[in-house]
């Protein structure tokens, strides 16, 4: 049974009316940057300071996951990962892909782990003096691990996961699929980003919904309950913001994702076969701090925590869980005091992982 909650009507008269009249509730200005190296699905954008500089900590890329817009670490003024740092002092730049288009459905996974996210190091890297700390989201971090195990001379100081999967068997919203691609055996499914050249936005976006059903279905209630609740709806607000934002997977590299991922699973081994070479997870030999989300429908925390069997050759490999979903262990609003601690403890460097291991 649904508990009842009576609103304010004072507050839930003002929040209607900014809601609809008013701009807005969500404060979406984005932290400002400047761009500072530019290339095919490539736009690296250090963010302006907005405290005082801390020299003594490496820079930070923020490494976003395909077909999710960058603004996933920026995503509304007092729940924006990129701010938080920037205040702490922590230099901090940011890799965005910009919009796939149809003449990008050759582009396959070799393209960012070989050219997009090591060409962000090392520009990141040249403008700051210094190795980099990466900090991926989802996918994002995949990419960031893989493209640190293919390249050993990549200026990457650790390496920081926040709901990245490495088990897909573990990921409960791909169960009912199973029986139908073991029917098909996966074919339906290739036809289909074949023909259409991508995974589309809006489908990338009804996967993002299908993870918080029931979040996505109470949704109205939420509202009409919470009607006073400025916090709440902002967040609302800025979460719908992000998510019609959402672009399309290039076909190729849609494909190797589920057949190389979801199909054979073959990432839960540490190894991905591309073309005539195999990446080995087991070449990252940097710190490692993997974050999973306890309500995470999308990269459950066995499905994250599965990444320490595969560094075998990292120096050190730390698991933690955070309150939230998939986006909301990067962004919610308990973010501020859960997971973004955890990664300011481990951007602080080796003396404060340290500290932490003891």
């Amino acid at each position: 049974m649904l508990g009842l909650r009576v609103p304010s009507p004072a507050a839930a008269a003002v929040n209607l009316y900014d809601a609809t009249l008013g701009g807005g509730l969500a404060d979406l200005r984005r932290m400002p940057a400047a761009l500072i190296d530019e290339g095919p699905q490539r736009r690296v954008h250090r963010f302006l300071p907005a405290g005082e500089r801390r020299a003594a900590s490496p820079p930070v890329l923020l490494v976003p996951p395909l077909a999710a817009p960058a603004t996933c670490f920026d995503l509304r003024r007092g729940c924006s990962l990129a701010e938080h740092l920037l205040r702490r002092g922590q230099a901090t730049y940011v890799v965005d892909y910009g919009t796939v288009h149809f003449g990008d459905r050759s582009l396959g996974l070799e393209h960012w782990i070989d050219d997009v996210v090591p060409g962000a190091v090392r520009a990141v890297a040249h403008d700051a003096g210094g190795p980099v700390q990466l900090v991926g989201w989802c996918l994002g971090g995949i990419l960031a691990a893989l493209a640190v195990c293919a390249d050993a001379g990549l200026p990457v100081a650790s390496l920081a996961l926040v709901a990245s999967p490495f088990d897909f068997r573990q990921v409960p919203l791909l169960a009912p699929l199973r029986p139908i691609d073991a029917v098909t055996r996966g074919q339906l499914v290739t036809q289909l980003y074949r023909v259409l050249g991508s995974a589309p936005g809006p489908i990338v976006q009804r996967v993002y919904q299908l993870a918080g059903i029931d979040k996505y279905v109470m949704k109205p209630w939420t509202i009409l309950s919470h009607a006073d609740d400025r916090e709440l709806l902002a967040q609302i607000e800025a979460v719908d913001a992000f998510m019609g934002d959402m672009t399309a997977y290039p076909g190729r590299s849609f494909g190797q994702l589920y057949h190389r991922f979801f199909r054979t699973n073959d990432l839960a081994e540490g190894r991905l076969e591309l073309g005539p070479r195999v990446l080995d997870l087991a070449g990252v030999r940097v710190p490692v701090l993997a974050i999973a989300g306890q309500g995470d429908g999308i990269a459950p925390v066995a499905a994250c925590h599965h990444v320490a069997d595969l560094l075998p050759q990292a120096p050190s490999v730390r698991l933690e869980t955070a309150p939230g979903g998939h986006l909301g262990v990067l962004t919610g609003r308990a973010a501020r005091t859960t997971t973004w601690p955890l990664l300011d403890e481990f951007l602080a460097g080796p003396r404060a992982r340290r500290r932490a291991a003891a």
